[in-house]
């Protein structure tokens, strides 16, 4: 009896120093919830563009996501951390590694110029280099990986981006430093579709976590009772992903520019090539654009 007792005492004791330890080493697994990894909310995404290829095509041999967009778009870090690697690849080209505080490493591979250097401590969103095509590329990008642990050759820590970022899908827009990037296109404003009525062009804007009535006003440059009117508003307040219709917009073949937009950004969205863009409206592709700016987009 005496000795049932106490080995029943051994085992509870036993399994109490086993969680402890588990506890102690960080080995705990964490929930995840909406298929997004818990201890990488905060993290924010890398760079602005077009996804071009996911994680697991090529017969399950592409550990990241790609990027793509315009050379020399600012590439930054997605969380707070060390460079442990910055140097030039053959495969990966210009490319720059980053371990996280809570033991991720992140990649950012094809860079056309690196701007951090080994060891160097770095914070969230501060910028490690310009997207570019080096080392094995085919075309301007960001190739971005993700790993539950050490980097390693074979890649075995690697995970789907979209356990980060949400769900996405190739040929979607994203924008940088964004906690959620594919709803970040409400940050520009730019409309989702469009309408007449009463002989005035009008365009739909999905509002955007931070905006308010005033500037989204300032904008599409447009009073702030027009747009209460237009929407039966009673107040100012706003909801994130609300949709307003905003009046006296832009005509039709027009796009009026809204702060964050680039001519990269503008062309994926408006279905128009980035050389016609700038002919057609003659722009110097070295010059920025800017909000209020009317572009002819057809």
């Amino acid at each position: 009896m005496i000795f049932d007792y106490a080995r029943r005492l051994f085992i509870v004791i036993l399994l109490a120093l086993c969680v402890g330890m588990m506890f102690l080493t960080g080995n705990v697994a964490k929930a995840e919830g909406n298929g997004v990894i818990k201890d990488t909310l905060s993290w924010t995404f890398p760079v602005e563009g077009m996804i071009t290829d996911s994680y697991g095509t090529r017969s399950g041999e592409h550990k990241g996501m790609d990027i793509g967009g315009e050379i020399g778009s600012p590439v930054y870090s997605v969380a707070k951390g060390k460079v442990i690697k910055s140097y030039l690849s053959k495969s990966y080209g210009h490319v720059v590694f980053v371990r996280h505080e809570n033991g991720y490493e992140t990649v950012y591979a094809h860079l056309e110029s690196r701007l951090v250097e080994e060891n160097q401590q770095i914070e969230q969103g501060e910028q490690l280099g310009l997207l570019g095509n080096t080392g094995r590329s085919t075309g301007a990008h960001l190739h971005f990986e993700i790993h539950r642990g050490e980097w390693t050759i074979d890649k075995e820590n690697a995970i789907d981006p979209y356990l980060v970022f949400g769900h996405g899908e190739v040929g979607q827009l994203v924008f940088a430093k964004e906690k959620d990037p594919y709803q970040a296109v409400g940050v520009a404003g730019t409309p989702e579709s469009d309408g007449v009525s009463d002989g005035i062009h009008k365009v739909k804007h999905i509002v955007h976590k931070g905006e308010t009535l005033w500037g989204i006003s300032q904008q599409y440059n447009v009073s702030v009772e027009d747009v209460m009117k237009e929407n039966g508003l009673e107040n100012a307040q706003l909801m994130i992903n609300q949709i307003l219709m905003i009046p006296g917009s832009p005509e039709k073949g027009q796009y009026v520019v809204k702060q964050g937009d680039t001519i990269y950004s503008i062309s994926i969205a408006q279905g128009i090539d980035v050389d016609e863009l700038v002919s057609k409206n003659d722009l110097d592709p070295e010059s920025a654009i800017y909000p209020q700016q009317v572009l002819l987009v057809e």
